[in-house]
């Protein structure tokens, strides 16, 4: 999808930088399985001259990430998959921590408002297919939702659910409740959940419906909630624009003099 999205003139990156960085991080989420959009197209989304994109798809390449062979087009490489590392760590986990950080998102999506961009069913990438423990090609729900304040968007989230869930609701039920709702309507009884924060850049898509300029920073949020039984039930993506969203945690010091530790008391997501 092509669109005519300036690069951020505020960012000190070069374009053909800013390029590379959204695209490496498409890319390692699975995106362009059937190959990267030509030059031209690329040209015309991010409005830049053939050689900056040539420089961008040159870093790619230098990586290992692309290949580009004339006739055949450029085509991602396949990586290795990521593990799931420390999730075991995480069994243990003080519940009523787990428990505030749920009841939080539930109250935020209860306070927001929703729009449902799309919702379909596809088969899992590998990635998708690793995060939820099913096959590669097995049915999932998609769902691409835009969350939003009185001040204007807040946040653009993409959430994977095992077919078998998924299809007990759809666009309409999406639009009225938090997903996490409707999963515990559906029968399912949500265990815990394991989440990473970073940053991330703002793509051509997401810049439009977050009402923000391409390459503009943004919080990344991936969180992965499994039931009481250890299944996972839903991987989210979640891009958030941060000067209407920040997370917040309460810290204390435990352990003997010398060996203290900082712990997490209390978990918050503050939007406004």
């Amino acid at each position: 999808m092509a669109h005519d999205e300036p690069m951020s003139p505020k960012l000190p990156l070069p374009k053909y930088h800013q390029i590379y960085l959204v695209l490496r991080e498409q890319l390692q989420e699975g995106h362009f399985a059937a190959g990267l959009p030509g030059e031209l197209a690329l040209m015309q989304q991010f409005s830049v001259a053939r050689v900056t994109v040539r420089r961008a798809l040159e870093l790619l390449q230098g990586e290992g990430l692309i290949s580009r062979q004339p006739g055949r087009g450029t085509r991602p490489v396949p990586q290795p998959e990521a593990g799931q590392g420390g999730q075991e760590g995480h069994l243990h986990s003080n519940r009523a921590q787990l428990t505030g950080l749920l009841e939080n998102l539930v109250s935020m999506g209860l306070r927001t408002s929703v729009k449902v961009l799309d919702v379909e069913t596809v088969t899992a990438s590998r990635a998708v297919a690793g995060a939820l423990q099913i096959a590669v090609g097995d049915a999932v729900q998609k769902a691409v939702r835009v969350r939003s304040t009185r001040e204007g968007p807040l946040s653009h989230i993409t959430t994977y659910v095992p077919a078998d869930i998924g299809r007990q609701f759809g666009r309409r039920e999406l639009a009225r409740k938090p997903i996490l709702v409707l999963l515990e309507e559906s029968g399912v009884k949500v265990g815990r959940a394991h989440q990473t924060i970073s940053a991330k850049l703002a793509d051509a898509v997401v810049a439009r419906h977050l009402d923000v300029a391409v390459g503009s920073a943004l919080l990344a949020v991936r969180r992965l909630i499994y039931d009481d039984q250890e299944r996972p039930v839903q991987w989210l993506h979640g891009l958030y624009r941060p000067d209407r969203y920040e997370y917040e945690m309460q810290l204390s010091r435990v352990g003997s003099i010398d060996a203290k530790v900082w712990v997490s008391k209390e978990l918050s997501a503050q939007f406004h």
